[in-house]
């Protein structure tokens, strides 16, 4: 089992604080922006006896109101195509667990989500990557580099639209292409989808759930977390049409019993945030992103593209080595009392040496922390002793 590549280096951050030094975190994707304001005060305000397991599945009532949330984007499903999870990791977990026979294989665009890795070990498959590229700008690799990984044990191909942790957005042009590899193979494909609402382009954002011909090898996973600012619920969901799989997936969400009880109060609550809610982090979002990326690519040696939805990028920085360089930032670097939180970016690959030079960092804290991060980054660059230009 892999350590996670986000969270390794926290008991360094810890050590850091401990020194009077501010920790910086664009490490991690908690947003800082408020919870809405119905799930809150459904939290406050209870009005039960007795707080109960809920159904294995979750609540009918959340899962209705899902539904509905979902037809805002135009995906056709109903409450009995919603399982409700334990966050988005159980709904990659569950669906790996119900579809996958040990030894079978996934293919993967890297870099990815490196939980993913850790999901696919639990259920003893094996995990297979197609490498995409920052020059390209994490464009999905050529459909004939999809092929050639084929074999009679590929069971599925997972993409995240838009993308963690590079951001991402993959095309109508990109969607029609993985839809005809899982048509002509039999595939099922898992599409992580939890940053639908965060796409700065004006294309439309694209659904595994618009791709016509495969709706029943479609498992859609989602979440409440990103969306809400609700990290801490645990809140997910997995979304099929396949009615085999569901009854699979429901023995784990039985062997589990249930998921959070108060998670779900809170979330079936925050489906009705205002529109001036979901707005206003929209366009946070928007105003953040172009703060970071127009100051990460003005900063000598460092590169990043343009992300085109989630909070995320992927940048290079002119350093012989990212895992040791955030270390070095954490350990021994300060600038002005603080000093840069970032995820080295090799943790999201599988291929050996790829992402060496290169960090994800989260958009999600405030502009004047984002200022100061790039300050403090542009100081510690300086003062890399691996440096390489």
């Amino acid at each position: 089992m892999p350590a996670s590549p986000i969270r390794k280096l926290v008991p360094l951050a810890r050590e850091a604080e401990k020194r009077g030094v501010k920790v910086i975190r664009l490490n991690i994707g908690q947003p800082d922006l408020p919870t809405p304001q119905e799930g809150l005060d459904a939290l406050k305000t209870i009005d039960r006896k007795v707080l109960e397991y809920s159904p294995s599945e979750g609540l009918l009532s959340l899962r209705e109101k899902l539904a509905d949330y979902y037809h805002r984007f135009n995906i056709n499903v109903t409450a009995n195509d919603i399982i409700v999870t334990t966050g988005g990791s159980e709904a990659v977990l569950f669906a790996f667990m119900a579809c996958l026979d040990p030894g079978d294989e996934i293919i993967i665009p890297e870099p990815a989500y490196a939980n993913y890795m850790a999901f696919a070990i639990s259920a003893g498959a094996k995990i297979v990557t197609v490498p995409s590229t920052i020059d390209e700008g994490f464009a999905l690799p050529p459909v004939a580099d999809f092929e050639k990984l084929i074999t009679p044990r590929t069971k599925g191909i997972l993409i995240c639209n838009p993308n963690n942790p590079t951001g991402y957005l993959y095309t109508q042009k990109e969607m029609n292409q993985i839809r005809d590899i899982v048509k002509k193979y039999d595939l099922f494909l898992f599409s992580d989808e939890v940053y639908r609402e965060f796409t700065y382009t004006g294309a439309p954002y694209i659904s595994a759930f618009h791709l016509p011909g495969i709706e029943e090898q479609v498992v859609l996973i989602d979440s409440v977390s990103k969306r809400y600012s609700e990290c801490g619920i645990r809140i997910g969901a997995l979304i099929t049409k396949n009615a085999e799989l569901k009854k699979n997936v429901m023995k784990f969400c039985q062997a589990r019993l249930s998921p959070p009880l108060l998670g779900q109060i809170v979330a079936e609550a925050s489906i009705d945030a205002s529109q001036e809610y979901m707005l206003m982090t929209y366009n946070e979002y928007v105003e953040r992103r172009k703060f970071l990326i127009d100051g990460l690519n003005r900063i000598p040696g460092c590169y990043s593209p343009i992300p085109m939805g989630a909070f995320y990028t992927v940048v290079s920085l002119p350093v012989d080595d990212a895992d040791k360089f955030c270390e070095w930032c954490l350990n021994e670097f300060e600038y002005e009392g603080a000093t840069v939180f970032m995820a080295p970016a090799s943790g999201f690959y599988t291929t050996p040496g790829m992402g060496k030079n290169e960090v994800r960092m989260a958009y999600v804290l405030n502009k004047d922390d984002l200022a100061q991060a790039l300050k403090t980054l542009a100081k510690a660059l300086e003062a890399y002793p691996g440096r390489t230009i």
